[in-house]
């Protein structure tokens, strides 16, 4: 009879993610996996695979995570340019909050760029929800007059979603908190 597993998935995935996401991939060694983890070896590849395949599992569920939350927050205000603001106010905020700031879809894409075809997938996927979501919200903003008719809604979109990638980026490299809440304030200036 075989052992059952003495440990929580998910709770061990969200560990991994820390690791990967101080790390990246080439820079998190398996023992630290397994440290972080609280688990051993045996539990790593029967539960997981290998390192790259919790590595491309821990890239999927950070992104979806993030995506998600993105998205409530884009369309948790009834206005679609307090949504907008929202957004990008509280990006610069969370950055702030974070004593380690780190990002690991921003991680991937830096580590890997389009070399891996499965991260591919995962990075453009992601990408093309938020940029609808942004351009949604942003189409909304036009129509009701909170953002100017001559405003290109595919350009600003990719302009925001650059700026949410600027904000964890900038905090990571250790960016003071008006510097960031700077970006988020320009950023909101360019779509009046």
């Amino acid at each position: 009879m075989g052992r059952s597993k003495e440990f929580d998935r998910r709770e061990a995935l969200l560990r991994a993610i820390e690791v990967f996401s101080e790390h990246g991939y080439e820079g998190t060694s398996t023992e630290t996996l397994l440290r972080a983890m609280g688990i051993g070896r045996q539990s790593l590849y029967d539960t997981f695979g290998d390192k790259w395949n919790l590595y491309l599992e821990a890239v999927q569920h950070y992104t979806a995570d993030s995506i998600g939350d993105q998205i409530r927050v884009l369309n948790a205000a009834r206005c679609p340019i307090d949504g907008l603001k929202t957004h990008l106010y509280e990006a610069a905020e969370k950055a702030i909050a974070d004593p380690r700031p780190s990002c690991l879809g921003i991680s991937a894409i830096c580590e890997f760029g389009c070399t891996s075809p499965e991260l591919n997938m995962l990075s453009k996927t992601a990408a093309l929800t938020l940029l609808s979501a942004l351009e949604r919200r942003l189409s909304e903003a036009k129509a009701d007059g909170t953002v100017a008719k001559d405003v290109d809604v595919q350009e600003a979109a990719n302009f925001i979603k650059a700026t949410l990638a600027g904000i964890k980026v900038a905090a990571r490299a250790g960016a003071s908190p008006e510097n960031l809440r700077g970006i988020a304030r320009m950023a909101v200036r360019a779509l009046a």
